[in-house]
């Protein structure tokens, strides 16, 4: 440890250009001390650590070299629940297994940033499977959630305590960025919506997006590149977006215009990959075309709901195929610098009965009741089972 720590303390001087007589000076000690740590002749009394961190600007830990071996434990941990894949996950099993490494991990790292917002992340997601999203509609048809059940959902109260107090002390602006995208949708749902939209008001405008400074600040081929990625990107926010903005009144569904609009977005997709290639996109235009076979059904377009659900299936197929690990370039012109990686080995294509309509509002049980008595239902989910 001598060695080591004389080491850490004799590249951390040089690091920052200081001597040794400006390091013993700022210590209260003598230079001939600071000569013997960094020879490894003797070490520093354990009362002056804090003030050596400090004063290079590392914590305990990196000086003693632990910083590495904390960092990987904590990659480590937060491994272990991104394997469980939550947000992908409609069953509940995880929940127990997920919050107890988070809070084993927090015991042994107390105060972690990077623990704590990952468990903000899992009960925000846990809140849903034990609660589930309870809403209706007013009487003017509009979206309505049911703020005094959600306020009783105990997984939401914890997340909220760590996202708020996150949101204040944080200096790393990644945590505090995923810490506001929870809290503004759970005080929507606490029905505290002057909170949602103070928390809101504190993320930057569009045009300040990392996205679309990337459009900014290159030219040539990169910025071709940054260009269609943001491209890509926009049509998939624009396009959810679109989907809450139908869902947001009831009233819509009572015409076809969510039918025609769901098209819209699917035709915003091809316009962009005019050659069919999507890349990582061909999994969303999937779940597209599934809710787009519900709004169909509904509207007694039975025939044209079974070609969605046969595109959406060859979406999740197309998308299966680049699960290779391995990176790929887009070709359409509009996107053709744009590379991408998809997981290994991810499955989605089995999954599509069960993920149908993937968006669950407005209710849709007189519709599943209807179309999965049609025997082209059965037809297709053996089609998934290829």
């Amino acid at each position: 440890m001598q060695l080591s720590l004389g080491t850490k303390i004799r590249a951390l001087r040089r690091r920052n250009g200081r001597t040794q007589e400006s390091l013993a000076e700022a210590l209260g000690v003598t230079a001939q001390a600071v000569s013997r740590w960094e020879s490894g002749g003797s070490y520093p009394d354990m009362e002056l650590m804090p003030s050596i961190a400090n004063y290079f600007g590392v914590t305990i830990d990196e000086l003693f070299g632990y910083h590495g071996d904390r960092e990987q434990k904590i990659d480590a941990i937060i491994g272990r629940i991104d394997a469980y894949d939550i947000g992908r996950d409609s069953d509940d099993g995880w929940v127990e297994d997920c919050l107890a490494i988070l809070r084993d991990g927090l015991a042994e790292f107390p105060g972690n940033e990077r623990l704590l917002i990952t468990l903000a992340e899992t009960l925000w997601e846990a809140g849903w499977r034990r609660h589930h999203g309870w809403l209706g509609y007013d009487e003017e048809g509009y979206i309505q959630y049911h703020y005094d059940h959600h306020k009783k959902n105990e997984y939401w109260a914890e997340c909220a305590k760590v996202c708020e107090s996150l949101a204040e002390s944080t200096s790393d602006n990644t945590v505090f960025t995923r810490a506001i995208a929870i809290l503004v949708p759970l005080y929507r749902t606490y029905g505290e919506f002057d909170k949602a939209v103070a928390c809101a008001n504190r993320m930057p405008k569009l045009q300040q997006s990392q996205e679309f400074l990337l459009t900014e600040g290159t030219d040539g081929k990169q910025n071709a590149m940054y260009v269609g990625a943001f491209l890509l990107e926009s049509a998939r926010q624009f396009s959810e977006q679109l989907v809450y903005g139908l869902i947001a009144n009831r009233s819509h569904f009572d015409t076809d215009l969510p039918m025609q609009k769901v098209k819209g977005a699917v035709n915003l997709f091809d316009l962009i990959c005019d050659d069919g290639n999507m890349g990582v996109h061909h999994e969303f235009v999937s779940k597209l075309y599934l809710f787009l076979s519900r709004l169909q059904w509904e509207r007694g377009y039975h025939d044209d709901a079974f070609v969605s659900l046969d595109m959406a299936l060859h979406h999740a197929k197309a998308f299966e195929r680049i699960c290779d690990g391995k990176e790929h370039t887009l070709t359409s012109p509009l996107v053709s610098f744009v590379t991408y990686q998809a997981e290994t080995d991810k499955k989605i294509v089995r999954e599509l009965p069960a993920d149908w309509p993937f968006w669950c509002n407005p209710d849709y049980s007189h519709v599943e009741k209807e179309i999965k008595a049609d025997p082209r239902w059965n037809a297709w989910v053996a089609k998934t089972r290829d």
